[in-house]
C-alpha cells in the first residue's frame, strides 16, 4: 500500500554507531540480511556492526557496507511489520545505494560489494592528510561557494553538501580547507568545524576513484526502481540503468543537494520523512529544512515499533 505523504530516507557516512542491530539481531529477516552480508563480502561484518568499537566503525571501508547493511536489515524489518511503503526514497551520499536496494535496483549483495569497492576506492584516491572536509555553520549557501572560490587559490575546493539551510560541508585539499575555515569565521560563519573524516568526499578529488567505481557499475545489471528515488546531484528521479550508474558515479565528486531533496518531495506531497537506519542524523536536518513536515526514524526495535504505530 502506497501512502502518498510518506518517503523513507537513508542516511550516509558518519551515521554509524556502536552496537548497531543489537536489540533487533534476533529478527529471522535481520539475521539472513547479516549473513547476506557476511556471504557477499568474504569477512564477518556482522560481527563488526554489533561488537566493533568506534574506531573500527569509523574506517571507510567498514562504515559504508556496514552502513547499508543496517538499512537495509531495518528497511526488511519495516516491510515485515507493515504493509505500508513510501512513494518517494531517497538517501544522502552512501544512504543512495540503500535507497536503490530498497526500491529493487540493485540486489543487496551486489550493492554491498560496490559500496565496499567505493570505499576502497575512495581511500585509494587521496593520500592521508592530503584532503580534509570540514562544516561551515550559519552562512547561506550561496556564501559558502563565493568562499570557497576564493579561498581555493588554484587548489581543489568545493562546497560538497548542502545539508539543511545554514549548514554546508565543504571539501577539498587540506590547506584550502583550512584557509577557507578561517576565512568562514572572518566572513560571520557561527562555526568553522573540521570533520574527523579520512576522506575529502564530493570533490574533484574523488574523479580518480569515480573512474574506477564506474567500471565495477559496468558489471552489474540495474533495474528500474519500483519506488521513486530522488538523486543527489540533480534532485530528480530515474529509470534508466545507464542514467541510475551515471548519477552514482557523479554522486562522488559532485555536490549531496540534500536541502532540494527534501524539499522536492515536500513540493510532491510529501508530509511524513522516515529515516531508516542507525542514528537520527537526517531527521535533524528535515526539521530544520521545513519544520511542518513530520520526522521519524527507524534505528531498532522502539523506534519501528512507534513507527508502525504512527504509520500502519
Amino acid at each position: 500500500m502506497i501512502q502518498k505523504d510518506l518517503a523513507f530516507i537513508f542516511p550516509g557516512q558518519g551515521s554509524q554507531t556502536e552496537g548497531m542491530l543489537a536489540d533487533v539481531v534476533n529478527e529471522p529477516v535481520v539475521v539472513a540480511t547479516l549473513q547476506e552480508a557476511n556471504d557477499a563480502l568474504g569477512y564477518d561484518l556482522r560481527t563488526i556492526i554489533l561488537e566493533g568499537s568506534k574506531e573500527e566503525l569509523g574506517k571507510t571501508v567498514v562504515t559504508q557496507p556496514a552502513i547499508l547493511t543496517v538499512s537495509i536489515a531495518l528497511w526488511r524489518l519495516w516491510c515485515e511489520k507493515s504493509e505500508v511503503r513510501p512513494a518517494f526514497l531517497a538517501g544522502h551520499s552512501l544512504g543512495e545505494y540503500s535507497a536503490l536496494v530498497a526500491a529493487g535496483v540493485l540486489p543487496f549483495a551486489d550493492a554491498v560489494k560496490l559500496v565496499s569497492q567505493r570505499a576502497t576506492y575512495m581511500q585509494e584516491a587521496v593520500q592521508p592528510g592530503e584532503g580534509a572536509m570540514a562544516a561551515i555553520l550559519g552562512m547561506e549557501d550561496t556564501a559558502v561557494v563565493a568562499l570557497c572560490e576564493e579561498a581555493a587559490e588554484g587548489e581543489i575546493l568545493s562546497a560538497v553538501n548542502f545539508n539543511s539551510p545554514g549548514q554546508v560541508v565543504i571539501a577539498g585539499t587540506a590547506a584550502a580547507v583550512e584557509r577557507a575555515s578561517v576565512m568562514a569565521k572572518d566572513k560571520g560563519a557561527r562555526k568553522a568545524m573540521p570533520l574527523p573524516v579520512s576522506v575529502p568526499s564530493h570533490c574533484l578529488l574523488m574523479k580518480p576513484a569515480a573512474e574506477r567505481l564506474a567500471v565495477e557499475m559496468d558489471t552489474l545489471t540495474f533495474s528500474a526502481p519500483n519506488i521513486a528515488v530522488i538523486h543527489n546531484v540533480d534532485v530528480r528521479t530515474h529509470n534508466e540503468a545507464a542514467e541510475i550508474k551515471s548519477s552514482l558515479v557523479e554522486q562522488l565528486y559532485q555536490p549531496v543537494r540534500w536541502t532540494e531533496t527534501v524539499e522536492s518531495m515536500i513540493a510532491q506531497g510529501v508530509a511524513q520523512l522516515v529515516e531508516c537506519g542507525p542514528s537520527k542524523v537526517l531527521t535533524g536536518l528535515t526539521k530544520r529544512i521545513n519544520k511542518e513536515a513530520k520526522s521519524f526514524n527507524i534505528d531498532g526495535e522502539a523506534s519501528l515499533n512507534e513507527v508502525v504505530t504512527n504509520l500502519g
